[in-house]
């Protein structure tokens, strides 16, 4: 069973810029497209950006597209998340997860678990 640890969330300004790192163990990281996804208070868990296996393909949501970079590091075992320009609305607890199946990374469903997260709060 994969686990998923993330790291680098925080309290930040509107405007203002956080990135996310989340490390993978227990599967062959390189072999999984991986993504990241969000929770805001009260509502569902959603899908934000996803990677592919070897990283030439990426995909946003639209909330974030132009705003969120997400990468990976296949020797680190790591998918990162740079968060720019953030507003009050990106306010939530942030997840990482992957598949071996990249378009089935935005599909929620897809993951039987989910590590911790981190907790982004952007202030107005």
């Amino acid at each position: 069973q994969v686990q998923l640890v993330e790291s680098g969330g925080g309290l930040v300004q509107a405007g203002g810029s956080l990135t996310l790192s989340c490390v993978v163990s227990g599967r062959t990281f390189s072999a999984l497209a991986m993504g990241w996804f969000r929770q805001a208070p009260g509502k569902e868990r959603e899908f934000v950006a996803r990677i592919s296996w070897r990283g030439p393909s990426t995909d946003y949501s639209d909330s974030v597209k132009g705003r969120f970079t997400i990468s990976r590091d296949n020797a680190k075992n790591t998918v990162s998340l740079q968060m720019n320009s953030l507003k009050p609305e990106d306010t939530a607890i942030y997840y990482c997860n992957g598949d071996p199946n990249y378009g089935s990374v935005p599909v929620i469903s897809t993951f039987p678990s989910w590590g911790q997260g981190t907790q982004v709060t952007v202030s107005a």
